[in-house]
């Protein structure tokens, strides 16, 4: 089966809200291998755990990887070719004829390994990664809106961009968690039985909620 490829920002998002626990079920359904990239992997892992903030998160990421929950990808193929669209992607956007940095390594690489793999869909949290995807012309505007500044977009960048990225699902921690949440596999925390219905519709609030403030970015 198709793999789902994972970029650091939604890892963190279902880590933040204790939900890593959820992949060893969540595998069962989709029934092929999660992947994090190299760069994932140096970011989630290798750099927090040498941090005091953050050790606690990359020690529980790195027990997932250890057991097979996540798999590391990584080819020489992969990152050469990520390193070009890394490039072609900061070049974009531009202001006062300054290209825009937008975009980072991990979540380029994690792009790329989607699409080489062919995967399922790219899990990825960051509204930039998504938009630039999906939507770059509202992106476009959200960065004016942000830099307050006129921004100009490099046509001829973004068409082969765009060519590139065609046909890949992109879905967030929020989608994920709800088809967690479909499956009963989160009913683990309703332990009043006699209002479980009830509790049920507590339980998908709480955990839009948690997924919305720690990480996920998703509207009211």
């Amino acid at each position: 089966m198709k793999p789902l490829v994972f970029d650091t920002s939604t890892i963190i998002s279902l880590a933040t809200n204790d939900l890593l626990w959820t992949f060893h079920h969540l595998k069962k359904q989709f029934k092929g291998k999660f992947i994090i990239s190299r760069e994932v992997k140096r970011e989630i892992i290798d750099t927090p755990f040498n941090s005091k903030r953050y050790k606690l998160e990359a020690l529980m990421i790195k027990d997932h990887l250890e057991i097979g929950h996540l798999t590391l990808y990584s080819t020489q193929e992969i990152r050469q070719k990520a390193q070009y669209i890394l490039d072609l992607s900061n070049s974009i956007y531009f202001a006062k004829k300054t290209n825009i940095k937008i975009l980072h390594l991990a979540e380029i690489e994690s792009l790329v390994t989607a699409l080489e793999l062919k995967s399922q869909a790219y899990c990825v949290d960051e509204r930039t990664m998504r938009l630039i995807v999906e939507d770059p012309f509202l992106l476009q505007k959200l960065l004016k809106d942000k830099l307050h500044t006129q921004i100009d977009i490099n046509s001829k960048n973004l068409k082969e961009f765009s060519s590139y990225v065609n046909g890949l699902k992109i879905i967030r921690s929020i989608e994920l968690m709800i088809v967690a949440y479909k499956m009963g596999i989160l009913d683990r925390y309703i332990t009043d039985k006699k209002y479980h219905s009830e509790l049920r519709h507590d339980l998908l609030d709480g955990l839009l909620w948690g997924l919305k403030l720690r990480g996920a970015s998703i509207t009211e």
